[in-house]
């Protein structure tokens, strides 16, 4: 279904367009004010809400560029929309993500917010 998400972020870290996402101050300010259990919590509904369904309402243009770190996080890490997670997911669109599939994508979210958190 997958790759190894090492792998994944390996291949993000190469591409000119997604490792130019970065936190900035109040995107950091926001998780370290919220917590990590609230900020991932988030990012379950956000997936939930606007990746999850078949066929996504504006799917391609669903995910602000801003205004919420995951939303960020989500570019950065190629789970913006269904056709992001075909392609560096090998998640198909056209059918509802499981409730693994959206576990797999909320870990990878957190996992590149936690990676930033850092930095």
């Amino acid at each position: 279904m997958s790759p190894n998400t090492d792998q994944l972020f390996r291949r993000l870290q190469q591409s000119r367009f997604r490792s130019r996402f970065h936190l900035g101050s109040k995107e950091r300010q926001y998780c370290l004010d919220k917590g990590a259990e609230t900020v991932q919590r988030h990012a379950a509904d956000f997936i939930a809400l606007r990746l999850a369904p078949a066929a996504p309402a504006n799917d391609g243009k669903q995910t602000p560029m801003r205004g919420h770190p995951v939303f960020i996080a989500q570019h950065a890490t190629a789970t913006c929309c269904r056709g992001c997670l075909a392609k560096w997911h090998g998640i198909p669109a056209g059918a509802e993500l499981s409730d693994q599939q959206q576990q797999y994508v909320v870990a990878v979210i957190f996992r590149w917010l936690v990676q930033e958190m850092n930095n």
